[in-house]
């Protein structure tokens, strides 16, 4: 299947799942359940269309969970960075990183509920044999193996990947960047993480604090005394300042780039960097520290993960975390970095200590999943690289306006691990039946009675036909009738068959339009109307 554009093309090949497989998430051994596609190539703006109705990457598979059939559904997160502001326990990881940076300071263990994502081959553990199976099929491995012999040649020459200086900087933490917002900052309260048994409710309003509630039993107390004279006694007698006084410009919150890029000492103890690398193509930057960057990787495994010291190989680095089907794209109306894959490396003192793996899109900057050398697990890189990347998309956002959401991945309720992700508000969740955005608030009461949940309370409310044709649903005379548009070429196509493995012969059809009708029929292939 590919994407009619005039300058590129989506091909993909679609599996349906035909069984249950082992989660990664509850570890159950036969309660997850998938669709996937893989993807040979793929524009930003397909991709984006895709997450946007529950389909998500690793590597170069596309896949989709079947949310009323597996065991922990997995709902498409996005939080609204130009509304965000950080929670208290945020504010508490990005005060510990200035006071690491400026004085050294190191928090004793490890931080308590530090977000944590699954194996990447955990998330697509069903599909590992037909993932293997493609990669030879298609030649992929060869990008593997280039590097591999890249990176033994770098390591018989003695060469310092990290000596490498990057001229994609994009973010650093010795120099303070302007991130603009293009739309008004709200004050918005997050509850921080509770843990089973404790905290609060994320779907009741913040407590107040009892200082707060002093002075308005106070300020009640005095109204009953003399309701007249109220403010003039007030005055008078000097109380205390009413419970909500005229804003002040000290007592707003701090907004996420001040803390982020709080002043540091001339003298301070560190330096942090945050350089932006494209990863898919890999730029020349990509390539000079790759080394360096895997084997950040292979700690994490190692340590975090538990996994032997031969597992988490160069060949399995780059299947999950550097190969992408997306293309680099670089609109002038886009951001200046352009569109598609790319690694954010976290530099402390000159050396990675962490690496984010992202996609930037027409609309959001969709993260792919972190890892980070454990020697520096005190200083909550999850939380850290989150605030970063939340940051980064406002920053995005100022020249590229549609360009405001920030992606997490999937949200999974019934995974205690995973719920962290909807402390990052506001954020909304995305229906899996008529895919339209709901506010995580209004969510998490259903969750609580039932895994799989429906979100969109209106009943007569279906799937936008502007973005997508269902047309397992559709009558075979409306399905004819696609064809025939598509062949008329009067409905612009975004996905089309191509001959490919699994199309024209293993559908076994006669001619193209049968083999077009079949997709149809199978909703493997998805219209616009204009």
């Amino acid at each position: 299947m590919a994407s009619c554009t005039a300058l590129s093309s989506s091909i993909v090949e679609y599996f349906q799942g035909d069984g249950f497989y082992r989660c990664g998430y509850c570890k159950n051994e036969s309660g997850s359940r998938s669709n996937g596609m893989w993807a040979h190539s793929m524009t930003v703006q397909d991709y984006q269309d895709l997450i946007d109705r529950g389909w998500r990457r690793s590597g170069k598979y596309v896949y989709k969970p079947v949310m009323n059939e597996t065991c922990c559904p997995q709902y498409t997160i996005r939080c609204r960075p130009l509304q965000f502001q950080p929670s208290k326990s945020h504010k508490k990881v990005l005060k510990k990183m200035l006071k690491f940076l400026a004085k050294g300071e190191i928090s004793k263990g490890n931080c308590e509920g530090e977000p944590m994502e699954p194996l990447m081959e955990d998330t697509v553990a069903g599909d590992i044999a037909l993932i293997n199976k493609l990669d030879v099929q298609c030649g992929l491995r060869k990008l593997g193996d280039n590097l591999k012999e890249s990176l033994e040649r770098e390591e018989k020459k003695g060469k310092s990947a990290k000596k490498a200086e990057s001229r994609e900087l994009i973010q650093s933490q010795d120099k303070r960047v302007k991130l603009g917002s293009g739309e008004p900052a709200h004050s918005v309260a997050v509850p921080t993480a509770p843990k089973p048994g404790k905290g609060a409710d994320l779907s009741k309003p913040p407590c107040r604090k009892a200082k707060e509630i002093r002075k308005e039993r106070k300020r009640l107390k005095l109204m009953q005394q003399n309701p007249a004279g109220e403010r003039e006694g007030l005055q008078a007698q000097q109380e205390p300042p009413p419970l909500f006084p005229p804003e002040a410009k000290s007592n707003q919150p701090k907004a996420l780039e001040d803390l982020l890029f709080g002043s540091l000492p001339e003298n301070a103890s560190h330096k942090l960097e945050v350089r932006l690398v494209r990863s898919s193509p890999p730029s020349s930057q990509f390539k000079a520290t790759m080394l360096e960057s895997y084997q950040v990787y292979k700690r994490y495994q190692m340590v975090i993960h538990n996994q032997p010291p031969d597992k988490p190989t160069i060949s399995q680095f780059t299947r999950f975390l550097c190969s992408s089907p997306l293309e680099a794209e670089t609109p002038p109306n886009g951001p200046d970095c352009g569109y598609g894959s790319f690694h954010q490396q976290y530099w402390l003192d000159d050396k990675i200590i962490a690496v984010g793996v992202i996609d930037i899109l027409p609309y959001c900057v969709s993260s792919v999943y972190l890892y980070y050398d454990p020697d520096y697990s005190f200083l909550s890189l999850g939380v850290y690289s989150a605030l970063r990347e939340i940051a980064f998309t406002k920053q995005l956002h100022e020249k590229t306006p549609q360009l405001s959401y920030y992606y997490m991945g999937f949200y999974i309720h019934s995974c205690p691990k995973m719920k962290y992700k909807g402390h990052y508000r506001p954020s909304d969740l995305l229906c899996p039946e008529t895919y339209v955005w709901v506010p995580i608030e209004q969510c998490l009461p259903a969750l609580e009675n039932s895994k799989y949940c429906r979100f969109n309370q209106d009943p007569k409310a279906e799937e936008n036909e502007d973005l997508f044709l269902n047309a397992e649903s559709l009558e075979l005379s409306r399905a004819h009738h696609a064809v025939l548009s598509v062949l008329n070429i009067t409905v612009q196509t975004l996905f089309e068959i191509r001959l490919l493995s699994c199309g024209f012969r293993k559908l076994k059809c006669s001619s193209m339009l049968e083999c077009i009708e079949h997709a149809v029929n199978r909703g493997h292939l998805r219209f616009k109307w204009q």
